[in-house]
Order: structure tokens, then sequence, then C-alpha cells
């Protein structure tokens, strides 16, 4: 349904705290599922009368209008590079969350390069905005990223024992915000934190790019991400997200730049993403063995659709390691990657609990892979020495269908846990061709059972092959999924 010529003009107050006697204007043309936007500032001719000036038209997709604007120039913002717009960030962020109550606002952010500390975004109804030639350049100062406390299902830093560096967009306890674009730029700087990360100099964990933590209705789109510190988009303890339309790009040797990563979440949808990390692209998980038991919110109802990736040393999609709160419902389709290190990886390992359960991957196209299928139940790696090792995880109900991989290593690498296997798998209609330097043996399974049909070349004996008239279909669920 749309409104083709129910014009609605909407206007902002004018700025306070001494700005210039100028306004935004935003005019919103469709408001259902694409707007329209038109940012005007406004002056007075040597008459006295108010002339409005056209700066820049847009249109974008959200999940909500605005009725209230302003545009980072209105508030001292300066795109020269140089100049530090933290300050002016926040004054136009607390400004606007005046109108969370009355329409929500928009905050336009236009062409130019802005360098800026970490901000905060403290208003629900909220939309960040950023024009094609507008990069946000995040400061490589220390001093301009406050150390918080780890997440409580970590119960440490993921690179130092301790706290961790805010997130250079960060938000908390949200409603209805959306950070987009015209595929405006996000330029994380991250070379510094990762000389320091490989030298053993950090003293806190690095910041991510952006995370939203406690929060609903959220929606990440149209932009492109670049040289995060490392992570770049890390929805937490969050329900109903979309992250869609987004470019993510870091050298394929920076470490731990992992693309997206839901963190007990229900309701995600990613959709439409171009990833090139140096970790996997998309990663799944909700804490950290006792930690993320005791927290207890599992990561559920996650859509992956038409998703590329390019990571020769990690997953196309990751589950895990740090799973202890649960992972289940994922469903991936349309997915594409090349030089990869794996397609789909289950990463656990004693001490994690939790589990692993109803994953539905279908449609996947990979070149020049190391391992189509991989699982690991003995990936270590734990916050501290208070892990309970009967904690064992239970990864189980995994299914994969219709897969073409060509230039493989080895096809599949599944090892479960003795005492502990990983169950119902199943595989059907995959074909891998095999690189001239493949493994002698193509499948590596131990601890695992399940069930397996037309998949080429032929899988291990714990994988039982079904006959025609049997044949599984490894389904995929049919009733959609509320995001989807």
């Amino acid at each position: 349904m749309k409104r083709t010529y129910n014009y609605l003009s909407l206007k902002s107050q004018k700025p306070k705290m001494g700005l210039k006697q100028s306004h935004t204007r935003i005019q919103v043309i469709n408001i259902v599922f694409v707007l329209a936007a038109v940012i005007l500032t406004s002056s007075r001719d040597v008459n006295g009368r108010k002339v409005h000036h056209r700066e820049y038209y847009f249109e974008y997709s959200s999940i909500n209008c605005r009725e209230h604007s302003g545009s980072l120039t209105d508030f001292g913002g300066v795109g020269d590079g140089t100049t530090s717009n933290t300050k002016a960030f926040q004054d136009a962020i607390n400004y606007l969350s005046q109108f969370e109550s009355e329409g929500g606002s928009i905050l336009y952010v236009p062409p130019g390069k802005w360098l800026t500390g970490s901000f905060n975004i403290t208003s629900d109804h909220f939309t960040l905005f950023l024009h094609q030639d507008a990069v946000l350049l995040a400061s490589q100062d220390e001093s301009e990223w406050t150390v918080i406390e780890p997440l409580p299902s970590y119960g440490r830093g993921r690179d130092t024992e301790g706290g961790r560096y805010i997130s250079f967009i960060f938000g908390t306890n949200l409603t209805d915000v959306v950070i987009t674009g015209d595929n405006g730029t996000i330029d994380g700087q991250g070379e510094p934190w990762w000389d320091k990360f490989h030298k053993g100099e950090l003293q806190y964990t690095r910041p991510y790019l952006i995370e939203l933590l406690y929060s609903d209705n959220i929606q990440i789109s149209n932009l492109t991400l670049v040289n995060s510190p490392s992570w770049n988009i890390h929805p937490t303890y969050s329900s109903n997200v979309i992250v869609q339309g987004v470019t993510i790009t870091a050298p394929v040797t920076s470490p731990n730049t992992d693309g997206i990563n839901p963190d007990s979440c229900t309701n995600v949808r990613i959709q439409d993403c171009y990833i090139v990390s140096g970790d996997d692209c998309v990663a799944v998980k909700s804490g950290w063995d006792e930690y993320g038991i005791a927290f207890g919110m599992p990561t559920k109802q996650l859509f992956i659709k038409r998703l590329t990736c390019i990571s020769p040393s990690s997953a196309t999609i990751a589950l895990g390691s740090e799973m202890s709160g649960g992972i289940e419902d994922v469903r991936a389709e349309d997915i594409v990657a090349i030089n990869t290190e794996s397609g789909v990886r289950i990463k656990t390992a004693v001490g994690r609990g939790g589990y692993v359960k109803d994953i539905y991957v279908k449609g996947m196209t990979l070149k020049t892979m190391k391992y189509v299928f991989w699982m690991t139940g003995n990936y270590g790696s734990h916050p501290d020495n208070n892990y309970d090792p009967n904690a064992l995880p239970a990864v189980e109900n995994i299914n994969y269908r219709d897969i073409v991989a060509e230039n493989v290593t080895m096809a599949g690498r599944l090892e479960g846990i003795p005492g502990d296997p990983f169950t119902g798998i199943c595989i059907s209609n995959v074909t891998i061709e095999l690189a001239q330097n493949a493994k002698k043996l193509p499948w590596n399974c131990t601890d695992i059972s399940g069930i397996s049909s037309a998949v080429t070349p032929q899988p291990c004996a714990l994988l039982t092959q079904q006959g025609e008239e049997y044949s599984p279909s490894c389904d995929f669920p049919t009733e959609h999924l509320l995001i989807d």
C-alpha cells in the first residue's frame, strides 16, 4: 500500500543550545514502506522572508517514519575528517530525544568525513541516516572510548579479563531504532586496535562498531561498514531485529572482525548482505560457559537469506562457540561463499552446556572451500577455570539440503563429543567437487549420527545412506517466522 499523493510535511522545533537560527525540515512522501525525504534548511532573505534551501532528496526503507528531524551541521558538526564531532553527535541525539513521544526523530548526516568518538543512542523512535557520501570515522583516541562492564552472559571481555571499550554506536533499552543510509560508510579505523591485539598491548576488549542491548524493533540497513576494531554488528539481548542491505569489509587477516553476531536474540532477519571478513561472516551466539548458562537467554527464530561471504580462515555461518544459552530454530537459504574456510560450522565444547538444535540450511553455492560441513566438539576457549566440566552441549536436528560446492579440500569434518554425540544430522541433495589437492579421506566423522541421501562424494558410515524410496528431504519448515 502506497500513498502517492498524500504529501506530509513534518517540521522540527528550532534547535536549542544557542545553535544558529535555522532548522531542518523533512518531507515524507510515502510513509508506509519506502520513505522519500527532502532535507531542507531555512534562512531569512534581506526582507526577512523565510527561504528554504534544498540540500538532498533521498528514499529509504524503514520500519517507521519520523515527525522531527535535524542535520548534524545544525549542532556544530564539521565534516573535514579532522575535527572531532563527538559532542555534535551527542548534542544532536540529546536534543532530538525530546521528540520520542511526539512521532520520533531522524538525525541526518550529510556528505563529509565526520570524525567522532563513540556515541550513545538514547532515544526511542529514532533514525540515524547517513548520506551516500557521508563517512563516520571512528576516533583512534582511546580517551574517547568509555570502558564499560563485560556482558553478563560472558563474565569478562573477549580480548582481556575485566571490562571492554564501549561500542562505536551503542544503545541499551531502546525501542524502534533505525540505523540506515544511502549506503553511507562507517569506518572503524581498526588497524591500531589490531596491532595492539597482536602485540598483547590491549588493556580492555576492543570496541565493536554497532551494539544495541536489551532493545526491540531494530533496523540496521543500507550501510557500508569497514575496518571495525573487532565485531561489526552485535545485537544482544534483543528482539525483532532486521539487518539488511549491509556491506561489511575488513582485511581477511584482521583479527575477530566478525560481520554480524546476533547474541541471545529472538526474531532476527539478516538479508541481502555482503561480507568480507577476518573471522566468521555471521556468528550466532548466546553466552559463554557458566555465565551464559546462568543468564539463560537463547538465540532463536533467526532467518538468514541472500548472504555472500568471503573469509578464508573462518565460517560463512558459525553457530557458537559461545552458545551456552542455547541456539534454536535458525534458517538459512540462498547463501554464497567464495574462498571461505567452511560453509556452516557448529562450534562448542565440554563446559559450554546449552544446545544447538533445529537448524535448517538450504540453497548454498560454495567455491574454493576448506570444508563444506564442519562441526567441532572440542573448540575450547573458556572465560576462566570455573566452568562446569559436566555441562555438555546438546547438538541435534541439524538439516542441510540443496548444496553445490566446488574446489573443496574436504567435504565434511564432523566431530562430536565422546559420550555426548551430535545427533539427528540430515544431509540431502549435495554435490561437492573436490580440489586437486583434496584430502584423501573426504569425510571424517566421530561421535555423530544421522542420515544422508544423494550426496557426492559418499558420506561417512555414521551418516546412514537412505535408498531412493526412503530419501530424506531434510525438510525446511513451511511456516514463516514472525520476522520473515
